[in-house]
């Protein structure tokens, strides 16, 4: 009886967060600089379709696909560390990311392409350098693997820094903070379409390993015993969980707790730290990260990175989810 309550308790949730998704789609697919007619906006030839083809309808949907991509990977790295606060850069992606950007930045022009293909490298970079130092240690499991992770988020930390310090102050410089600091400003068709099918395998990957990240929850000697190969089973989750991360922060920059608050907010809600969360955690952050966009740029005469946002939503909520939710800690 308290499965079946918890199963319907968490379609509901599921229905309000879908329509939650939706409303926040529209709004922001309405809300914009320049006003849209919506008899035109699907004629390419007028200006507000161009405006509503080109700009305004890809912004939406890398914000949505950005925001659900980050909360299961978020999900995925939770479940894998044992820890509620596991988030992307805990195992270097969001430092190499950052890096791959900078260098892009710096010795290739900076160009749109060029950024989000190194930001995309440097992130996946990252992550194997970790599960290549976590081989190579004599101990092997969960906490060498977060050690090697802060291993490799600090020298990637590092490296960030010594091309902060060779960049030109006026141009690069300006450049590499604004990017780590997240828009979707420059979110064009290309762009998306180029971001779109990688978040999409990284998500379907994990969705698919959802079982074995829950088991990877427990002890390796209790995931063993249930038949899970734990090694192979933490390094191809956390491959996915980073494919799915960087394929969007490559085009979004750094975007803070969209990968950390949102599976908070899904256990809170079904009161269970069960696989099927993990769907409810994507709409959230979907619905999380279309809201910031549209107050990033409409709360201020000019556009507000996104990060800034999301972390003024963001800080609070995590305060209050730790006042209120203590039992969603423990399913974490």
């Amino acid at each position: 009886m308290n499965r079946r309550s918890n199963a319907g308790r968490t379609r509901r949730w599921w229905i309000a967060a879908g329509i939650a998704v939706v409303a926040a789609c529209a709004l922001s697919l309405a809300v914009g600089r320049f006003p849209v007619e919506w008899r035109s906006a699907l004629d390419s030839d007028t200006m507000s379709g161009r405006v509503f083809l080109t700009l305004r309808l890809p912004r939406s949907l890398m914000a949505l696909a950005a925001g659900f991509s980050l909360s299961v990977a978020g999900c995925a790295y939770q479940g894998v560390f044992r820890n509620p606060l596991a988030a992307p850069d805990v195992i270097g992606a969001a430092s190499g990311a950052s890096l791959g950007a900078a260098g892009a930045i710096l010795f290739l022009g900076g160009g749109a392409l060029a950024t989000a293909l190194c930001a995309f490298a440097g992130g996946m970079a990252a992550v194997v350098a970790a599960l290549l130092l976590a081989t190579l240690a004599r101990r092997r499991g969960m906490v060498t693997l977060l050690l090697a992770g802060i291993v490799v988020n600090a020298l990637f930390q590092s490296a960030l820094m010594l091309l902060k310090a060779a960049a030109d102050p006026e141009r690069q410089l300006a450049a590499v903070e604004y990017w780590i600091m997240g828009s979707f400003a420059d979110v064009t068709r290309g762009k998306l379409l180029g971001a779109l099918p990688w978040m999409a395998l990284g998500a379907a990957g994990v969705f698919l390993l959802r079982r074995q990240i829950l088991l990877l929850g427990l002890e390796d000697d209790e995931a063993r015993m249930l038949g899970v190969p734990v090694a192979r089973m933490r390094a191809l989750a956390l491959a996915f969980a980073t494919l799915a991360a960087s394929a969007a922060v490559s085009v979004t920059g750094l975007i803070s707790f969209v990968g950390l608050l949102p599976p908070h907010i899904a256990r809170l809600l079904t009161r269970s730290g069960r696989a099927s969360t993990m769907a409810l955690a994507g709409l959230i952050g979907a619905a999380l990260m279309l809201t910031a966009d549209v107050l990033a740029r409409s709360v201020a005469a000019s556009e507000v990175p996104v990060s800034v946002v999301t972390s003024l939503i963001g800080a609070p909520l995590l305060f209050a989810l730790l006042c209120l939710g203590r039992g969603g800690g423990r399913d974490a």
